[in-house]
Order: structure tokens, then C-alpha cells, then sequence
């Protein structure tokens, strides 16, 4: 299955259409054009889709926010990821064990790696899972193969 199909099958109940994926960075972070000319974000360690922009012009000047940019490019958590579980392999991206969301660590032993598909499908999933739960509710992660 391809990037497109994976995101429209796990993250389209947000209403993301996608047409194209126009960015990405090592921790799977997607910037998806969808069909109405829309920019959204997709944001697996955190199990978020959202608008970012409503127009080309206005994703141009959100990539010349620096708040934007320290966000987008997570110099930190990388330069950690890459020290902790060497380079990437080519497909696989960075990721949190425990997304951030449900309660998971920015870091350590929290880190690992995944293929992009893999991940892009199960963050969208767990983020379906519990969109509607209150926060701080308590959630059970069970993990099959």
C-alpha cells in the first residue's frame, strides 16, 4: 500500500483527503496537501491531524516560522534518536514507544524506529481509538501481531 492510501485509511475519519505528501521529517511528521488545496499536519508522536494552513501562501509563511521550524525539525530529540539507534534505514522513521499523548517520554528508552507506513497506521489508529475520551483518562494499550 502506498504513503496516500495509508494516511487516507488512517487518519481520513479527520476529514484529510490527501493529494500529496509535500513534507516530512525523521520522526514521521507528514505536511499532507488534501483536495481542496488545504495543508494539514500529521503528528504521530503526539496522535494529531490538523490544518495547518488553508493555502500555499500561508504554509509558505508558516515555514518561515521559527516557532514552526524548532517544532517541525525536533533538533534535539533527533540528534538523540540518531546517537541512541543509529541512522535511519531507508523507509523508517523515529518514533515514540508510548506516543506523548498517552504519556510516553520525549527521549530514552522511549525511542525507536518503525517503517513509515507502520507508523503513519498506527498512530492513526490509536488516535481514533481515543479521540473522544476526556484528558486525563485512563487508557489500556494492548499490543497483538
Amino acid at each position: 500500500m502506498d504513503l496516500l492510501s495509508v494516511i487516507e485509511r488512517s487518519w481520513g475519519w479527520t476529514g484529510l483527503r490527501p493529494t500529496a505528501v509535500v513534507g516530512d521529517n525523521p520522526f514521521g511528521n507528514l505536511i499532507v496537501k488534501d483536495q481542496t488545496e488545504r495543508y494539514w499536519r500529521i503528528c504521530p508522536e503526539d496522535l494529531f491531524c490538523a490544518v495547518v494552513a488553508a493555502s500555499r501562501p500561508e504554509l509558505d509563511a508558516l515555514s518561515r516560522s521559527q516557532e514552526f521550524l524548532h517544532d517541525w525539525y525536533m533538533a534535539t530529540l533527533v540528534g538523540q534518536a540518531e546517537q541512541g539507534l543509529g541512522p535511519l534505514r531507508p523507509g523508517y522513521r523515529y518514533c515514540l514507544k508510548i506516543p506523548a499523548t498517552l504519556g510516553g517520554q520525549y527521549g530514552g528508552d522511549n525511542l525507536a524506529t518503525l517503517p513509515l507506513l507502520e507508523l503513519i497506521a498506527a498512530s492513526g489508529h490509536i488516535a481514533q481509538q481515543i479521540r473522544e475520551l476526556p484528558d486525563g483518562a485512563q487508557v489500556r494499550l494492548v499490543v497483538t501481531e
